[in-house]
């Protein structure tokens, strides 16, 4: 069995870890990996397959620094040219970025079956890129990985999955394969090359409806600001927040904002296990804070992660300076609350490849 594996952006590279090391040891699947290049940078990109041990992509599209249409554009015609030679059984996307949708819209097109790693996340705000990436690729897929109940609840209110279907689609909630990734390389994290403080709290801003949006941007700051004569603000810097920074007219006080390169996914780790708490507009990183008995505070109106805001460990602020404040001045900087137990078992990896296999290959 040949499997196609798309990835391209920082998320993904940690979710194809588990899921590569599940079909290598498995041994039954051939498995072709393609990188967009959506993330190009080194430390977004090259660090994360040398020291998760990803295999080398079979090819590096180098799609990457444009709008979302023509980067999508460009990367669905580069992957029907891969897909056109490699005919492949499968195609395996992750996520909802533009590098999914393309993946999924060029396989589909060509009757090869997608099959959707963290299908049925929904924010119902379609402003969101993500958001449309996720649904389309979910309603294009032959099969769905779904981390959570709530998702599969997402895709049955949409007609996926229940009921007479117009077409064949099997859905799975196999669990999240980031706690695999947790559980796992936790014993590899390390600390960063810079100094930390001795307590800090760790921030993560790269959504386009904060960084595009020059009142998000220094809003946020200012909650950052205010929140670091406290305590220490650690934020790692993603390129596009960068970019925008540099056009802005938002000064940094470093006593207050520690701003450090991108860091590795072991680093991040250590960091989030390090730190006081988490304020993020990231996806990923509100269930690892999580993971780690860690409190997050949400940049954002909504989350995917519905469960966590249920049992109190994370909170929505938004962009809005004063509700960030009083998130940060009323959740509890720690919890004892086990959300491992609503993310499956740490074995998602395994499930996804003997379903795969169970699919296409008995």
């Amino acid at each position: 069995m040949k499997i196609i594996t798309i990835v391209g952006a920082r998320p993904q590279f940690v979710k194809a870890a588990v899921v590569s090391r599940a079909i290598a040891e498995n041994g039954q699947i051939n498995e072709v990996i393609v990188h967009t290049g959506q993330h190009y940078d080194p430390n977004m990109s090259d660090v994360f397959f040398q020291e998760m041990k990803i295999p080398e992509p079979d090819y590096l599209l180098d799609v990457n620094g444009s709008g979302h249409g023509a980067m999508t554009g460009r990367m669905l015609e580069k992957i029907e040219s891969v897909l056109l030679k490699e005919q492949p059984d499968c195609m395996l996307v992750y996520g909802d970025t533009n590098s999914t949708l393309a993946g999924a819209l060029a396989a589909s097109k060509l009757h090869i079956p997608v099959a959707h790693v963290e299908a049925g996340l929904r924010s119902f705000n379609r402003r969101m890129p993500e958001e449309i990436n996720r649904i389309v690729t979910d309603h294009v897929s032959s099969v769905l990985f779904c981390p959570t109940d709530s998702a599969i609840k997402n895709l049955v209110a949409e007609g996926i999955g229940v009921g007479k279907k117009t077409y064949e689609v099997d859905v799975y909630q196999v669990g999240d394969v980031m706690l695999d990734a947790s559980l796992y390389f936790e014993q590899f994290s390390r600390p960063p090359a810079f100094d930390l403080p001795e307590k800090f709290i760790l921030a993560t801003l790269h959504r386009a409806e904060n960084t595009d949006r020059q009142k998000n941007l220094k809003d946020i700051f200012a909650a950052f600001h205010e929140i670091g004569r406290s305590c220490p603000v650690v934020l790692p810097l993603h390129p596009r927040t960068r970019k925008k920074l540099q056009k802005s007219d938002i000064e940094i006080d470093p006593g207050y904002i520690h701003i450090v390169e991108p860091v590795s996914y072991l680093v991040m780790l250590y960091l989030i296990n390090s730190c006081e708490l988490v304020l993020t507009d990231s996806g990923g990183l509100q269930k690892e804070a999580s993971f780690f008995g860690k409190s997050c505070i949400t940049l954002r109106e909504e989350t995917e992660w519905v469960e966590l805001l249920e049992v109190g460990v994370n909170r929505l602020a938004g962009a809005n300076t004063g509700k960030i404040v009083k998130a940060w001045q009323d959740i509890p900087w720690e919890h004892s609350y086990d959300t491992r137990m609503m993310y499956g078992n740490g074995k998602a990896a395994q499930q996804i490849v003997s379903k795969l296999i169970d699919g296409f290959l008995k």
